[in-house]
């Protein structure tokens, strides 16, 4: 087999692939055994119909068809890997010559996007300038305000209901003499917005067993945008009866005895979280002083595509102010996966199992999923390594940011390793680490994040290589 590459842009390439007949004959032969052995032909026994026969009732197309279906994804990949390209997707196949007579080659083109090649610069001197912290008063205050607000009971009102009400109501939606949609015992806290819209404004000045009618369009479902008439009945109307914010209330809602000690603490709390937010400040400035220093094309085809997905599933195809929004997004989100497998391949970044735990902890916390759950359904959706790469860019953009220099509007340094958010939870931990799908999926993770495991999302479609040559056949 010879293969030859052509760069057609610096994301994608054309493979010319041509195969001898001698090296297609064995699969040509494969072919025939498998359809004679499919058929039933009067005078011959099945598994034992001659080529010749084969060719006169089935057409030698069908054979070179199941020949080449058979071959292709194998050629295919043999010459990605001699010319060592990093596939994005599944590639354009063109049959430019089929063995339609023995002895004739088979020839194919295959066109797909790939990673670019790109150096990388040095990070080594970068700088950059973050806020100073400042936890404020009114931080302080927020935060007693939530705990308040947890520790708070609801409380049957005579009065009419205002903003920050809780009411209890049943609600339908009509379009015409058809129900859309209906709803009893909905809680709902006035004000929120989290509704239909006109809701807040119909329940304000209710009290329980009023009914009220309003016009308002539909937020979802197969009729979303239409006007419907909505109907809500009040059950109940409660307000949220905060707590004196005394020392019984500072050890009912804490480990303290006295307020002093609980604003104290929340006032410490205040400054590690705008600790926090300065540690993400730094850590996405330091990313784009990166990029700007290297040049990453990014495939077109790519990024059209992951644009029109996005604006799709929030049907705003048409929006666009929102498209070009979105393309710089995802122009930069590709450029940033590109940049940090190139980090994790020339540093040989390693991912261990305690690693990868700790990673599968925080999304499952953040989709608000079990962790054991989660865990299994990357393990069963494929994901593994999806994650270990995930882990591997974390570490490698970690690495640039801890050579970094980070100062503060005043002129202080930043010293990012002091910054402490909030731990996970041990128990937790302990409990996803017992769990023999982590452990499998940890035995995967010892492998280094590499550019086999480094495949950036946009790759995993197309990791298996294979081409698909049916409707080229």
């Amino acid at each position: 087999m010879k293969s030859a590459v052509e760069n057609l842009t610096p994301t994608r390439v054309k493979l010319t692939v041509e195969v001898p007949a001698t090296d297609l004959k064995p699969r040509l032969d494969a072919a025939y055994k498998s359809i004679g052995a499919n058929v039933q032909i009067p005078g011959f026994r099945k598994g034992k119909v001659p080529a010749r026969i084969i060719d006169q009732r089935f057409g030698r197309g069908a054979v070179v068809q199941e020949a080449i279906n058979d071959a292709l994804p194998e050629y295919y990949t043999q010459a990605v890997q001699e010319h060592e390209l990093r596939p994005l997707g599944q590639p354009e196949v063109n049959l430019t010559s089929l063995p339609m007579e023995d002895g004739q080659d088979f020839v194919f083109e295959a066109e797909v996007d790939i990673v670019p090649a790109f150096e990388l610069p040095d990070f080594s001197d970068i700088e950059v300038t973050v806020d100073a912290v400042q936890a404020s008063e009114e931080d302080v205050q927020a935060r007693l305000d939530n705990l308040r607000e947890r520790f708070g009971t609801l409380k049957t009102i005579k009065r009419k209901a205002k903003t920050g009400d809780h009411a209890t109501i049943d609600l339908s939606a009509k379009i015409g003499d058809e129900e859309i949609d209906s709803v009893t015992g909905v809680s709902y806290v006035i004000g929120s917005g989290t509704m239909l819209e006109g809701l807040d404004k119909a329940l304000r000045g209710t009290k329980a067993g009023d009914t009220v009618e309003f016009a308002s369009p539909l937020a979802g479902g197969d009729r979303a945008g239409e006007e419907a008439e909505v109907t809500v009945t009040v059950q109940t109307v409660k307000e949220r009866e905060l707590p004196e914010l005394d020392d019984d209330f500072a050890q009912l809602a804490s480990q303290f005895d006295t307020m002093e000690e609980l604003e104290a603490d929340l006032r410490k709390q205040a400054e590690q979280g705008a600790k926090f937010e300065q540690g993400i400040s730094a850590r996405d400035k330091v990313l784009d002083a990166m990029l700007e220093r290297v040049d990453i094309p990014v495939p077109e085809s790519l990024v059209e595509a992951e644009v029109h997905r996005h604006l799709e599933d929030e049907n705003r195809l048409d929006d666009d102010v929102h498209r070009a929004e979105v393309t710089e997004s995802t122009t930069k989100a590709m450029r940033t996966q590109f940049l940090l497998d190139a980090i994790v391949e020339r540093d040989e970044v390693q991912v261990d199992q305690g690693e990868l735990i700790e990673y599968i902890m925080m999304t499952a916390q953040q989709y608000g999923m079990n962790p054991q759950e989660f865990a299994q359904q990357i393990d069963q959706g494929g994901q593994v390594q999806s994650m270990v790469a995930e882990v591997g860019r974390r570490k490698a953009l970690a690495s640039v940011l801890e050579a970094a220099k980070v100062v503060d509007g005043e002129g202080n340094v930043i010293d990012l390793n002091e910054i402490d958010p909030d731990a996970e939870d041990d128990e937790d931990l302990e409990e996803l680490d017992d769990l023999e799908t982590v452990e499998d999926l940890g035995e995967e993770a010892e492998v280094a994040a590499d550019a086999e495991s480094g495949e950036t999302e946009v790759d995993a479609a197309g990791s298996e290589q294979h081409a698909d040559a049916d409707a080229k056949a």
